[in-house]
């Protein structure tokens, strides 16, 4: 029998009424409640259950408060079975790659928790809608947590999609975490600029055993954008709104995450987002003009580079660490319109004079930096810092890395740094 994840009172409590994880069982505390014995994270207490109850969501009850425990029926174990969809002739083609995350997860019967464990082609299989807008085919390139991806994952995810960019797929899926996706669709889009069809990174704000799950409808609404919309670059799309009305398609480069739980986590910095489907209807922002350059891969990064948010108090031996430790890029999350205190300055004109590039962000939500209104400014434009207009700090240090990693020369870098290669200065 499995009792994963119960120890001390609660394992001999299962054992005694021969209940084991999975089995459907109706418990009487003060409350009666149905629902399937879930396990239990492996360093939890020994005086709780979980049950799963039919509306989807997990509760927890004290065993010294049950009078009463039935097994309603016992766990069983069926081979799962993917059905493929049929191809329609008719139906253009759409790839979707899976790298885990939420919107690819299932129970993880180690922790209780939720653990990448979908293949893409369960997830093809567990939204049949997909199978009515596009011919699916699907592939795995790795299951992991976002929070775990390095710039090693951007450049495995990159050559992949370079791989199909002659392709006859209409376009790509890239199902992914939540945590930094909005790292990696940079990512892409500088190492991957002008690329020549429409990628969407899809991912979910809620695992697919809940029933606020978001998954499929973000699914289906990035395979209507990629299959009805004439466009290329680089994408997050997800829900724009708490219901399922509308799901936002972002630029990749003008896009965070500045909810931790909500549906509608991402929203575009700066402006609107670039595409909105609201059921079968596509609507595209006016104002938005996908970049025209030939398309010209350069997947390659170097993470020698820091993003230090100032605030007082702020010691600046940090730049001298970060110099030790062989950095050779600093992008300033800065006050305001792109301010550090003065005590900075001093380190600040070391490292310039070490060569590293010194890039200026603000840690303002909207807006942009400038350097020119304020003496403090005007101090750090004269140290050498370079100003990054209204670039996201995070993509900004993305951008960093992909620059150092396809130059070693510092003027060549801050070049690089002024280009608007894949929209990630707006008006």
């Amino acid at each position: 029998m499995s009792y994963s994840g119960y120890w001390g009172k609660c394992l001999e409590f299962l054992k005694k009424n021969q209940i084991e994880v999975g089995s459907l069982v109706k418990v009487r505390t003060d409350s009666t409640y149905s629902g399937i014995l879930m396990p239990r994270y492996e360093h939890s207490d020994d005086r709780h259950i979980v049950l799963k109850l039919k509306n989807g969501y997990n509760i927890g009850l004290e065993i010294e408060k049950i009078s009463q425990i039935e097994i309603e029926s016992q766990p069983s174990i069926e081979k799962e079975s993917t059905i493929q969809p049929q191809t329609d002739p008719k139906l253009p083609k759409i790839l979707l790659i899976s790298t885990g995350g939420t919107i690819a997860s299932r129970i993880d019967y180690r922790t209780g928790g939720v653990t990448p464990a979908l293949t893409a082609a369960e997830l093809n299989a567990s939204v049949p809608e997909l199978s009515k807008i596009a011919n699916i085919d699907t592939e795995v390139l790795f299951s992991e947590y976002s929070e775990n991806l390095l710039p090693e994952h951007w450049i495995k995810i990159a050559e992949k999609l370079d791989l199909y960019s002659r392709s006859e797929y209409k376009g790509i899926i890239v199902a992914h975490g939540t945590d930094t996706m909005h790292y990696t669709s940079a990512a892409l889009s500088f190492s991957l600029a002008g690329f020549p069809k429409p990628v969407a990174l899809v991912g979910s704000q809620r695992s697919s055993d809940r029933p606020s799950s978001d998954a499929a409808q973000n699914l289906i609404s990035a395979t209507k954008f990629l299959v009805k919309t004439d466009t290329s670059g680089f994408f997050v799309v997800m829900h724009n709104s708490a219901s399922d009305d509308e799901v936002a398609c972002h630029w990749g480069t003008r896009v965070r995450k500045n909810h931790t739980s909500k549906r509608n986590a991402f929203q575009t910095v700066g402006g609107t987002p670039a595409f909105i489907v609201k059921k079968e209807d596509i609507e595209k922002n006016p104002s938005f003009n996908s970049p025209q350059r030939a398309y010209l891969p350069k997947i390659n990064f170097n993470d020698r580079v820091l993003l230090i948010k100032y605030y007082p108090g702020l010691d600046p031996a940090v730049v001298g660490n970060a110099m030790s430790l062989g950095y050779r890029a600093i992008i300033f999350e800065g006050t305001g319109l792109g301010h550090v205190g003065k005590v900075m300055y001093e380190s600040i004109e070391h490292a310039k004079r070490k060569g590293l590039f010194v890039g200026m962000a603000s840690q303002c939500i909207d807006g942009t930096v400038r350097m020119t209104v304020y003496d403090s400014g005007r101090d750090l434009l004269n140290l050498g810092v370079i100003p990054l207009g209204n670039m996201i700090p995070e993509i900004a240090l993305v951008k960093a890395m992909w620059a150092l990693g396809n130059t070693k020369d510092v003027n060549e870098m801050e070049k690089i740094m002024k280009e608007n290669v894949a929209f990630e200065f707006s008006d």
